[in-house]
């Protein structure tokens, strides 16, 4: 059974992708502390209306989302660090080494990024969605799997 008491979802600007994907982990599991940040944030802002907007249409309400940067005590903190890009997890485990190891890809599974939808139109955020929902779900079988299933 899953021990994780702590989920970093951390993506650029953190006002897209990572809320997104914090808010679809924090509905199947909000028993966990899940959080987000960005390696750029636009720190103060909040989530993009886009993706406020249809996370809406999902139920999920981020529109008190701000904007943070990652910190070293943010990563060090995680029991889990989900970014949406490859280069994202190469970057944290360069600026904190203690990350290493705890680092994945949202779509690990499928070795795929999520395409950053900022300043695109409500079709790509929702292409987005798709695929940090299709994340979600195997993040949330493989963290209730067995440990010899997790590999």
């Amino acid at each position: 059974m899953i021990t994780f008491t702590r989920i970093l979802v951390v993506c650029t600007g953190n006002i897209c992708r990572s809320p997104m994907g914090a808010a679809l982990l924090k509905r199947e599991c909000g028993f966990i502390d899940i959080s987000s940040a960005g390696l750029h944030a636009l720190n103060g802002r909040s989530a993009d209306p886009l993706a406020v907007e249809v996370m809406a249409e999902q139920g999920i309400d981020i529109e008190s989302h701000v904007a943070r940067s990652l910190t070293r005590e943010a990563a060090v903190s995680a029991d889990l660090i989900l970014v949406v890009e490859a280069a994202q997890k190469r970057e944290i485990e360069w600026r904190i080494p203690e990350a290493k190891g705890r680092v994945f890809r949202f779509l690990e599974r499928r070795a795929i990024d999520v395409p950053d939808p900022f300043r695109k139109s409500k079709a790509h955020f929702s292409a987005a969605l798709d695929l940090m929902a299709e994340g979600t779900a195997d993040w949330i079988a493989r963290l209730n799997a067995p440990a010899v299933l997790r590999k």
